[in-house]
């Protein structure tokens, strides 16, 4: 509104904070808020409160986990808090621009990397543990498509052997890893070209055409010069004591890299199965539940990394809406781990569960579905399917021991998928040898 002055958001400080205890980095005791000066039609009033020289954060790092399992350190310059913009509309209105205004004013936290990503795939990695990283903390729920994160994207190159590198350009407002990663192959790419037909990259801000996969350049890039800064005359500079900062910290949550080494070393997951499972905090956490209940936590994640994570993607939901309850699936899997189904079984209740509810144990017994492990019942079914199949007996007792898989799959024809198959192995091997 015209006339109303700026007014500092204390959570938004605390969220900062939370941010910079995340990624070991110096909290300034007391930091201020300038003015960009700059004119954009997003940005009505003329000028951004942002932070210039005195930002909240400091230099701090954050690992990152590579295709080839390597691990990296990228450092991190800085975060600052300042307001964010509004957001033009280009597709809505029949050739012309509109300007969404709703987000202008709500406090964004700009974080800046050093120039140590050396690749489209580093930096699409990067951006996906930022991801992982503000969505554990919090302070942000990383909603990619609706803006809450977005990724402003630096490339320049250099001949090889150089140590200089070459003028930059900025990929604005990317807002998937893969577009980021694609965005700046794409801008590699223009760049080589540009400089071996004898041309040279400006500074210039560009815009990624996801449909087109191709860069188009948006405006000049200005320097910091041309933003004259000033410190905002309207907002005091900000103190930070220790109490504020000792306060957050004690609110800190389990940090992706700590999870996913706990993951590997403690629970023992693939690298793969911890990277996927780390990458929604949601997600993370109805694993623990479900690891904590059912016996073996290998178990748990590949059903959710299997089954629930397909049920999710075909109904278009996430975690916040998943259907079936951490103790429901974990009693699921323990009841596969004690045999009192097989896992055919399973997958069945699981979509009992998931698309009308109940209880597994309610199920199993209304329906059932306990395995069969009668030994006498489940020889009287294996001679049935020896009996009525003598062309792939006399096959087996050939030496074509892959034949064994058929007369497995015929016994839990049979049994309606309810035979132990460890037994069923056991008695069609001796059966089929006498």
């Amino acid at each position: 509104m015209p006339g109303v002055l700026p007014i500092l958001n204390e959570e938004a400080v605390r969220m900062a904070i939370k941010f910079g205890l995340a990624i070991d980095a110096e909290i300034a005791s007391s930091c201020r808020f300038d003015r960009k000066n700059y004119f954009y039609p997003d940005l009505p009033k003329g000028y951004q409160i942002s932070q210039l020289d005195q930002p909240i954060v400091g230099r701090g790092t954050l690992p990152i986990f590579l295709g080839d399992g390597s691990i990296r350190e990228i450092g991190i310059t800085r975060a600052h808090l300042e307001e964010d913009a509004g957001k033009s509309i280009h597709t809505a209105y029949d050739g012309l621009t509109g300007i969404d205004l709703n987000r202008a004013g709500t406090p964004l936290l700009e974080i800046v990397s050093e120039p140590e990503l050396h690749s489209a795939a580093d930096a699409a990695a990067y951006f996906r543990e930022l991801h992982g990283l503000v969505t554990t903390l919090e302070i942000c729920d990383g909603n990619l498509n609706e803006g809450s994160m977005r990724c402003d994207a630096n490339i320049s190159i250099r001949p090889k052997g150089a140590v200089i590198l070459g003028e930059r350009t900025e990929i604005k407002n990317v807002n998937s890893f893969r577009f980021v990663e694609r965005a700046l192959m794409y801008e590699i790419d223009r760049q080589i070209s540009v400089l071996e037909s004898g041309g040279k990259v400006v500074l210039e801000t560009r815009l990624y055409d996801s449909e087109r996969d191709e860069t188009r350049s948006m405006r000049s890039k200005e320097s910091s010069d041309d933003y004259r800064y000033f410190p905002d005359p309207d907002l005091l500079p900000v103190e930070i004591p220790d109490e504020l900062i000792e306060s957050v910290r004690v609110t800190m949550p389990e940090l992706p890299t700590a999870k996913r080494n706990r993951y590997i070393h403690e629970l023992g997951l693939t690298d793969y199965e911890a990277g996927r499972l780390i990458e929604d905090p949601l997600g993370a956490r109805y694993f623990d539940a479900v690891a904590e209940l059912s016996v073996d936590a290998k178990l748990a994640a590949n059903w959710i990394l299997g089954d629930v994570a397909a049920a999710l993607n075909r109904d278009e939901i996430s975690f916040v809406n998943v259907p079936i309850a951490p103790d429901q699936l974990g009693t699921l899997l323990k009841r596969i781990h004690d045999e009192t189904i097989t896992g055919k079984i399973a997958k069945s209740i699981f979509e009992l569960l998931w698309t009308k509810g109940g209880s597994v144990d309610g199920i199993i017994e209304s329906q059932g579905l306990r395995q069969l492990d009668n030994t006498r019942e489940l020889e009287g079914v294996v001679s049935q399917i020896i009996s009525d199949f003598p062309d792939q007996v006399g096959q087996f007792r050939e030496g074509k021991e892959k034949i064994l898989g058929f007369f497995v799959g015929q016994v839990m024809k049979a049994t309606n998928g309810k035979a132990n198959p460890k037994q069923v192995n056991e008695i069609l091997r001796r059966e089929l040898r006498a």
